[in-house]
């Protein structure tokens, strides 16, 4: 299986037989899921094939991050030419509710281009921060570890992992004086709390769109995904 989200880690309790997690190695102390676990990428989807046969694999769920679209490309690409069965597990989208006031871009650098407040609630996770180094609003920036530059010239990077709570999120953005908060669509069973906030606060959200989906046989909830193995791996 492959990603260390929250789903990835709730079907490696659920599913029977040997199950290996693979996780990026992108954060120093991850939460790590039941089962055997590897750490750090395949090397392209060469090495990806590689290892699928070495292993022994049969099938993979790919529970990555909905925005990591280069290793799921990858596990496409590799899953076929081994010729075993592959599942994309991606949590249902978010949904604006009354009250919100969310303005959708396709990237990014369109998020940047045209941010509509002076200070900003960046939660678009670490890599992403160098792509606001030349904006000039003020950003609060949340991540689970420190990011590298560029940086914006003004920022204030505030190291937390959630999950967290409605009202912490409204204390924390009133505390800076946010007047619009930038997300991508990461997604999940309920609203995320910052979603919320906003909306209580009156603050504009600037989300970013997913990538287009994969290629590929998608459920969206863990239950779906467990039955899919359990039923022999969408029928190989």
């Amino acid at each position: 299986m492959l990603g260390g989200t929250g789903e990835a880690r709730r079907l490696a309790a659920e599913l029977p037989g040997r199950v290996i997690s693979s996780l990026a190695g992108r954060v120093t102390d991850p939460r790590l899921p039941e089962g055997e676990v590897r750490v750090g990428g395949f090397g392209g989807v060469d090495g990806l094939v590689e290892w699928l046969r070495a292993n022994g694999i049969t099938a993979v769920v790919d529970a990555t991050h909905p925005f990591a679209a280069r290793i799921t490309a990858n596990a496409v690409e590799a899953t076929a030419r081994v010729g075993i069965p592959l599942l994309v597990l991606r949590r249902p989208g978010w949904t604006p509710e009354p009250g919100d006031d969310w303005r959708w871009v396709d990237s990014l650098e369109e998020a940047a281009a045209d941010l509509p407040g002076d200070r900003v609630f960046l939660t678009t996770g670490r890599q992403d921060i160098g792509v606001f180094a030349g904006c000039g609003q003020y950003f609060l920036a949340r991540s689970v570890e420190p990011p590298e530059p560029p940086l914006p010239r003004r920022v204030h990077v505030l190291l937390d992992r959630g999950p967290f709570t409605v009202d912490g999120e409204v204390e924390l953005m009133r505390a800076h004086g946010i007047d619009v908060l930038v997300t991508k669509d990461s997604g999940g069973a309920q609203t995320a709390a910052k979603l919320v906030a906003a909306r209580l606060l009156g603050v504009p959200v600037v989300v970013v769109r997913r990538p287009p989906a994969p290629a590929a046989e998608t459920v969206d909830s863990v239950a779906a995904a467990a039955e899919w193995v359990r039923r022999g791996s969408g029928g190989a």
